[in-house]
């Protein structure tokens, strides 16, 4: 009975957790999927580099270099899906990484950053 019951147990945890959704795309794919809009667009840069090189329109900032970024991150519904962002890739890769841990469902990651959205000539907004 212990064993079926531990067996019930891994079964249910495995599944639960497969749900999660954790991927990095590059800047034409995240333009298609802002522009489905079911998703909550993040930046993760800095005040300054929003400033100096504007940001993508429609995302909501946290600073994930800021000493408050994770408490910040886990104020988000983990049931919503999160389109994520900053610089080269680097930070949103960690952010996405602790998003997972966290079980959020869905994290897209701008796999080259903001630069890649750039150069492919998106539209940026300027604040």
């Amino acid at each position: 009975m212990k064993k079926t019951l531990t067996i019930l147990i891994l079964l249910i945890s495995f599944f639960g957790f497969s749900q999660q959704i954790k991927k990095n795309v590059d800047a034409t794919e995240f333009k298609k999927l802002i522009e489905e809009k079911k998703y909550v667009l993040i930046d993760l840069r800095t005040n300054d580099e929003i400033q100096t090189k504007g940001m993508i329109k429609g995302a909501i900032q946290i600073d994930f270099l800021d000493k408050n970024a994770e408490a910040n991150i886990q104020k988000l519904d983990r049931n919503k899906s999160y389109l994520i962002y900053c610089a080269g890739g680097g930070r949103s890769a960690d952010a996405a990484e602790l998003m997972e841990k966290l079980a959020f469902k869905e994290t897209i990651n701008l796999e080259k950053g903001f630069s890649d959205w750039k150069n492919k000539g998106f539209e940026i907004e300027k604040k």
